[in-house]
């Protein structure tokens, strides 16, 4: 007893319980880790990359270089990240048809497994901005006010006050927020495609990105009806006062002249 006591007092005997503490739970975690799902879940990002690879070869190196380094065709897509990849093909801008000053949307040619599958190769060649998930751009309990403050104060001088859309410089333009999908919209924050400016989580918090998705989907939403018949761009009372001021008081005009071109006939006759 007394040769056990003197060993508990030794300076290392805290040192070699922890020791002995930490090489128990690390055995109990390998016993009982989920190491399949973790191996399995690796396997299927490596295949993931593979099929990516194979997909980007044959439609996107011509223009992007053949490790996505970039050409004179295409910038370089090292770092642009998963949610970049999702956007552009996802809403079929590209693969590109042709060059422009700017490159329209139109039907995408990949299905959303094949997109995946770009997205991870491309993921893989450098950091960058990753696909959201449903619970970061769903709008549900968003605030509609702020998303309108918001998008106001940073996307309006673009994209004009309810996202219909507005001509930029040189042959550019920013198109119409009208039917794109609320993962597009997040996307297109997150990067910043074409001529649009980034907005990072450190400028544009997840929060206020989905209060400005709910507000773009209250204003072109099919439950959203236009006062007067027609929207007239949602430019609000400089759009409406032109429209009255050329159709009103050109009619006014048109009634004039026909009134006194009568009046002169029947004076003559």
């Amino acid at each position: 007893m007394k040769k056990l006591s003197a060993r508990r007092r030794h300076p290392l005997a805290a040192v070699v319980v922890l020791l002995l503490a930490l090489a128990a739970t690390g055995g109990l975690y390998a016993a009982f880790a989920p190491a399949g799902k973790a191996q399995a879940d690796e396997t299927a990002q490596s295949l993931a990359i593979e099929e990516g690879k194979k997909l980007y070869t044959v439609g996107c190196a011509s223009c992007h270089g053949t490790g996505g380094q970039g050409t004179t065709d295409g910038p370089s897509l090292v770092g642009v990240g998963s949610a970049a990849v999702d956007f552009q093909v996802g809403t079929g801008r590209m693969p590109a048809q042709q060059p422009g000053a700017q490159v329209p949307k139109k039907k995408n040619i990949y299905s959303q497994a094949e997109i995946d599958q770009l997205a991870a190769y491309i993921a893989s060649l450098g950091a960058g901005p990753i696909t959201p998930t449903e619970k970061q751009y769903s709008p549900e309990g968003a605030d509609i006010a702020k998303g309108g403050d918001l998008f106001r104060t940073n996307c309006a001088q673009c994209h004009n006050f309810t996202g219909e859309g507005g001509a930029l410089t040189h042959g550019k333009y920013a198109p119409s927020l009208e039917g794109v999908s609320e993962k597009h919209i997040y996307e297109a924050m997150q990067t910043g495609p074409q001529n649009m400016p980034s907005f990072p989580d450190t400028t544009l918090p997840e929060k206020e990105k989905k209060d400005i998705i709910a507000y773009i989907k209250t204003v072109n939403g099919d439950e959203t009806a236009t006062p007067g018949g027609f929207a007239l761009g949602g430019l609000g009372p400089v759009s409406e006062g032109l429209f009255g001021w050329i159709f009103g008081l050109g009619s006014l005009i048109a009634v004039a002249v026909w009134v006194a071109a009568h009046t002169a006939k029947a004076k003559k006759s």
